[in-house]
């Protein structure tokens, strides 16, 4: 059962609350229902990464045996799958299983994300290795997949892929190069400035060779993402618009686009909101779930 532990520092043993009487504990476990942490072994990256898999509410009940359920695979998994966790304890979002990938083990997480998560080497970036995502992706592919589809009752034509600022401009990155391994995406944040906008020329190079492309895409940016504003280097609203911009000018056949700058929200706070509001979008309105 995947476990997380909080510590309480406590200034008083007891609480007046409502007129009721709360005690206060320390260091108290709790579990996320259906949770499990794997690790796999990749002898793609030569690495190891743990997996953290939820299932949904019902999924081990007799009646639901024989039930396919859509997966989320989240990137950034010490982060993104506790958020997704806590929006899917409301049941109308309880409808997938969710996959989190977390980093590799004995490296620290920013190291191990901007190396697997950027698409092309790009000099600039001193302090860090970048240009790993070809590789990633072929390890979600040929061994985190392979394993989930095995191991659970997975469907593999409802995978959605889920990223947060890098890991949004990878799900970009994997929509214009590997469209069909995963059937919708919700980006938030993507870091779509990463190699001077290398991903407008992906974008560019596909819509030359294709008139299709068949996946939902649920796209957000917090209002405040801008320069003047989140004390950011790049612009990422008008970085948002632009991509949107292109995508929506190109009227590709099956393509289904949902996007939002959210009011309010910067970079740390979009993630929650867009990726609730992504599912919403997904379940209900692409897929009738709701």
């Amino acid at each position: 059962m995947f476990r997380f532990v909080f510590t309480v520092v406590i200034f008083f043993s007891y609480f007046q609350v409502a007129a009721e009487e709360v005690v206060v504990r320390e260091s108290k476990n709790f579990e996320i229902e259906g949770g499990k942490i794997f690790t796999i072994q990749s002898k793609i990256l030569g690495r190891k990464y743990d997996i953290y898999i939820k299932t949904p509410s019902g999924y081990s009940e007799r009646k639901n045996t024989g039930k396919i359920y859509p997966v989320l695979y989240l990137n950034d998994g010490p982060y993104t799958f506790k958020v997704a966790a806590g929006i899917a304890h409301l049941k109308s979002m309880d409808k997938s299983i969710m996959v989190g990938i977390a980093f590799a083990h004995g490296e620290n997480g920013q190291f191990s994300r901007v190396r697997d998560l950027t698409p092309v080497l790009d000099p600039s970036w001193k302090r860090y290795k970048t240009g790993g995502a070809p590789e990633y992706l072929r390890f979600i592919e040929d061994e985190v997949i392979p394993f989930v589809e095995e191991n659970y009752r997975a469907s593999s034509s409802r995978r959605i892929l889920v990223g947060q600022s890098l890991g949004g401009s990878f799900g970009a990155w994997v929509l214009l190069t590997k469209p069909e391994l995963f059937s919708s995406y919700i980006l938030t944040s993507p870091s779509l400035w990463y190699k001077n906008e290398i991903i407008f020329d992906l974008e560019e190079a596909y819509s030359r060779t294709h008139t299709s492309l068949n996946a939902n895409v649920y796209l957000a940016t917090g209002a405040l993402e801008t320069t003047e504003n989140d004390r950011v280097r790049n612009d990422m609203v008008s970085g948002h618009r632009k991509f949107v911009a292109r995508l929506r000018s190109r009227k590709l056949q099956d393509f289904h686009l949902e996007d939002e700058i959210v009011s309010g929200a910067d970079h740390y706070s979009t993630f929650p909101v867009g990726l609730a509001k992504g599912l919403r979008w997904i379940y209900q309105d692409r897929w009738g779930m709701l």
